[in-house]
């Protein structure tokens, strides 16, 4: 599924125009992205929670190649499932 589909889905089963509809989406893609950016987690009790972690510098070999790559420090967000999310998946 992509953002497209994401925005027919809530234009249909909520009622409103495809332009809405996008704002309405893009409005909340926007907000966890500037809550994530600000360090802060985004909790959807039941869905899951988005954390920012931060990884450490390392250096990996290149398999075939054995060329050393260094991979600097970086942030990555982790996403936790929710507890319902995992009980409708299983």
């Amino acid at each position: 599924m992509n953002k497209a589909e994401i925005i027919d889905i809530v234009a249909k089963r909520v009622g409103l125009s495809k332009k809405q509809a996008t704002d309405a989406v893009e409005t909340v893609f926007t907000a966890i992205t500037e809550t994530l950016k600000r360090g802060e987690k985004v909790q959807l009790v039941g869905f899951g929670r988005f954390t920012v972690t931060q990884r450490i510098p390392r250096k990996t070999k290149i398999p075939g190649t054995d060329t050393v790559v260094d991979i600097p420090a970086h942030k990555t967000v982790k996403f936790t499932t929710g507890k319902s999310l995992k009980a409708a998946l299983n």
